[in-house]
C-alpha cells in the first residue's frame, strides 16, 4: 500500500468513528461497557453477508482480542481501527474454540507480534482440521491478568463444539460466550456439525448456575443482550430434542 493510499484509507477509518461505531468496510466495531468492544466482521453465506461477533479490551498494557476476525480481508483493518481510535496495539489473542471464525486470524496475529492462545483441546482440533493454531496453549481453566483487567477461560462442557470455551470478567460482570450461545435474534441452533447438543443443555445450565449475575453476555453470532441469550439457547435445544 502506498503511503497515498494508507493516508487516504486512516482518514475513511477516522471519518466514520461516530457514535461509538466504527465501520470500514465489512467491520464494525461497538462501544459495549468501560473498556469493551465487540467487533464485527462478515463471511458470504447464501449470497447474504453472516456477522460474526468477536471482543476485545483496551488496558493500559495493550488490547486483548477473543477471537478472530473471520473476513481474512479485516485483519489488518482491525489492527489499523484500534491503533486508530485507542492509540494501542493489540497484544494478546484468545480463541474460544477450532473453528475457523474463532482461529483463522492467528498465524498473521503471530506474525504481527500477538501473543495468541487456545485451550490444549482447541488446539489438538485445530491440529486435526488443519486450523491455524496459537502459539501458546493452556490446559485448565486458567485466569489472566492483563493491566489491571482479570477474566478467567472458562470450559462449561460440550456444546457447539467439544473444545468451545467462554470468557467471563467477573468485576465487569460480561459473559463472552462466542458459538455456545445462541443470539435472541437466531431461530435455530445454526451449524452443529461438531456439536453435542445431547450434552449441549446441561453446559449452559452449568453457565447459568455459575455465572446468574452476567449483565452483557454476547454470543458469536447477530445481537446480543443479557441472560435471556443462555435461556434462548436452552429453549432451541429443547426444541431441537422434541
Amino acid at each position: 500500500m502506498t503511503f497515498t493510499k494508507h493516508l487516504l484509507y486512516i482518514l475513511l477509518l477516522a471519518s466514520v468513528c461516530v457514535a461509538g461505531v466504527t465501520k470500514a468496510q465489512g467491520l464494525k466495531i461497538v462501544h459495549l461497557t468501560g473498556e469493551f468492544y465487540v467487533y464485527t466482521t462478515y463471511k458470504v453465506m447464501d449470497a447474504s453477508p453472516f456477522p460474526s461477533n468477536s471482543m476485545y479490551l483496551v488496558t493500559p498494557k495493550g488490547v486483548v482480542l477473543f477471537d478472530t476476525p473471520w473476513d481474512t480481508a479485516q485483519f489488518q483493518p482491525l489492527l489499523d481501527s484500534i491503533q486508530l481510535r485507542h492509540h494501542q496495539k493489540v497484544v494478546m489473542c484468545i480463541a474460544t474454540h477450532f473453528h475457523d471464525d474463532r482461529t483463522i486470524g492467528l498465524a498473521f496475529l503471530r506474525q504481527h507480534g500477538v501473543k495468541t492462545y487456545t485451550s490444549l483441546q482447541t488446539d489438538l482440533l485445530c491440529q486435526q482440521n488443519s486450523n491455524s493454531r496459537a502459539q501458546y496453549v493452556f490446559t485448565n481453566d486458567t485466569t489472566f491478568n492483563v493491566g489491571g483487567y482479570s477474566f478467567q477461560a472458562y470450559w462449561p462442557g460440550k456444546g457447539h463444539t467439544a473444545d468451545n470455551i467462554v470468557i467471563w470478567f467477573g468485576k465487569q460482570k460480561i459473559l463472552y460466550g462466542g458459538c455456545l450461545i445462541k443470539s435472541t435474534s437466531n431461530a435455530s441452533l445454526g451449524n452443529v456439525a461438531d456439536a453435542d447438543v445431547t450434552a449441549w443443555p446441561q453446559t449452559i445450565t452449568n453457565l447459568i448456575a455459575k455465572f446468574p449475575d452476567a449483565q452483557y453476555v454476547i454470543p458469536g453470532h447477530f445481537g446480543w443482550s443479557g441472560m435471556d441469550a443462555l435461556r434462548h439457547t436452552l429453549d432451541l435445544l429443547r426444541k431441537k430434542g422434541q
